[in-house]
């Protein structure tokens, strides 16, 4: 069976490409009611903007220009007052999914950090860490302005693809661990950041939750299993990164992922490998036409960066054990074959194709799987009855594992968005079947974004009381409070799992309506 992590290679869930620029230097500004636009960092001072009782700062770099495929570098400091009202450059990322940026930047790590405009507050801080595969996005495509009315908000883009996973041992000179995982790097160069300068901005520096969705949540589960994150965060929140299933990859692996990259650009079979590759005549567009627009890079475990798989470090209990928040959407996969029917040329699935799929993808195992999932049970819907399908298998199930192994160590709380009335993605038909609480769903209600239809007043209220349980978590470690009580902490003996919906939240029998006795059979 395949239980490796669903590719997102989805058309519906795309974004309209954003141009950003450099933030540069400027003039001193005035100061605000509320709060100050001007805020003074170790490395010198920035003028932000304030808008409806908030603050916000973008385009703060967080190291400096890196060199390619190097360790990150602490940002040098400037003199007068740095402009940081628009977003820096977006790491180099290829055309393929409009969920990201299309750019060839190197220059791009920045971070943006949104605070209410009050002071000395010592408010929660959430740091973000953009989903897409570790292949596609930006920080501030997230608009974080709802979940920083009562927490300190910081998003940061970090290099991407092959940018970051190209690995090779001519390349592991200039790196501090060795190549191949240079995100997780540069993530722990903005969270050391964060550390260094969030009271500034009205953050608790010693309170510090990062959160994740998709390959974000991925991310977050690498920090947790990474000593060289150890005191950098207080809390973790993971949406949508069943970890225990390609958290990682070894070496081995890596570098067979990347030999045919560094063949296609023809600096395989030369006397200075590593200096073709970074010499400026190898394009980073060539580079990522030669990696491509689909792939599912993690990065190396088994160095000192990432000594464990995080399945293992989990499992064994040498992580960094802080209070979790993980969860799953309860139709995730239904976005992605929603998805297909809608795209240019795309149609739904003709019924007659399902039993072939199912048999291509399950093998031995298909009559198994089509014995438990019949078509008739979801209305002769081939689209449908495969997203439940990749649904509870791909994510489902190893989210349930992985809160499994948290609780054994850490506090632990689970959840499940289930709510049925999601917004769809903006100027796409819809597709034939319901796409419910898809992959990316709840991220409309954590943030504002292009990428969905507006909300409606019902969901606005629902996007509320999810603002209010994480914020919550980031405050205190408990979700609970203001009308949404009840949520108990996973545990060995009692795996609680709190069904979110737009009605009362309540406890939902995950593992039954996931079918988890199935697939634990099939391992």
């Amino acid at each position: 069976m395949n239980t490796s992590l669903p590719r997102r290679a989805l058309a519906a869930t795309l974004l309209t490409a954003l141009t950003v620029a450099t933030a540069g230097a400027s003039g001193p500004a005035s100061a605000a009611p509320g709060g100050g636009a001007v805020v003074h960092t170790d490395k010198g001072a920035v003028r932000g903007t304030v808008h409806g009782g908030l603050r916000a700062f973008q385009g703060i770099p967080y190291a400096a220009p890196p060199g390619r495929w190097t360790s990150p570098e602490p940002a040098e400091a400037w003199t007068g007052v740095r402009d940081a009202t628009r977003p820096g450059p977006a790491c180099a990322q290829p055309v393929g999914l409009p969920v990201g940026v299309p750019s060839d930047d190197e220059d791009c790590l920045y971070l943006n950090v949104t605070t209410p405009g009050r002071k000395g507050d010592d408010l929660p801080v959430i740091v973000w860490i953009h989903g897409g595969s570790l292949m596609y996005g930006t920080g501030d495509m997230y608009g974080p302005d709802r979940l920083a009315a009562d927490a300190v908000v910081v998003s940061m883009n970090y290099r991407l693809g092959i940018m970051s996973f190209l690995t090779d041992p001519a390349l592991d000179a200039g790196t501090a661990y060795g190549s191949g995982s240079l995100a997780l790097e540069d993530q722990q160069a903005a969270l050391r950041w964060v550390r260094a300068n969030v009271d500034e901005f009205g953050g608790d520096a010693r309170n510090v939750t990062i959160m994740g969705q998709s390959g974000g949540g991925a991310a977050v589960c690498d920090h947790l299993a990474s000593p060289m994150s150890a005191g950098l965060f207080d809390r973790a929140v993971i949406q949508s990164g069943p970890c225990v299933t390609g958290g990682s990859r070894t070496r081995a692996e890596a570098e067979a992922d990347s030999a045919g990259v560094i063949a296609a650009v023809g600096c395989a079979d030369v006397a200075d490998v590593a200096g073709c590759l970074r010499s400026d005549e190898t394009t980073v567009a060539e580079l990522l036409e030669a990696y491509g627009p689909w792939g599912e890079p993690r990065p190396v475990s088994g160095t000192a960066l990432l000594p464990l798989d995080p399945a293992e470090a989990f499992r064994t209990g040498r992580f960094n054990r802080v209070p979790v928040l993980v969860g799953v959407n309860h139709d995730e996969e239904n976005g992605r074959y929603g998805g297909q029917e809608v795209n240019p040329g795309g149609a739904p699935i003709p019924a007659e194709a399902y039993e072939p799929m199912i048999r291509d993808q399950y093998g031995t195992d298909a009559d198994a799987v089509l014995a438990r999932y019949p078509l008739a049970d979801y209305g002769d819907s081939a689209g449908l009855a495969l997203a439940t399908v990749a649904t509870d298998q791909s994510w489902a199930t190893p989210t349930y594992d992985l809160a499994k192994l948290l609780s054994r160590w850490t506090t632990t709380y689970m959840f499940e968005f289930a709510e049925e009335d999601t917004p769809w993605f903006a100027g796409y038909a819809e597709p034939s079947f319901p796409w419910r609480a898809q992959h990316m769903a709840e991220l409309a209600y954590l943030f504002d974004m292009d990428l969905f239809a507006p909300r409606t007043p019902a969901q606005d209220r629902l996007a509320e009381r999810l603002i209010g349980a994480w914020t919550r978590f980031a405050a205190t470690g408990d979700p609970n409070g203001h009308g949404d009580g009840g949520w108990k902490a996973f545990t060995q003996r009692r795996p609680y799992v709190q069904s979110l919906t737009s009605g009362r939240w309540t406890a939902t029998d995950f593992p039954r309506d996931h079918e988890y006795a199935f697939w634990t059979s099939l391992r």
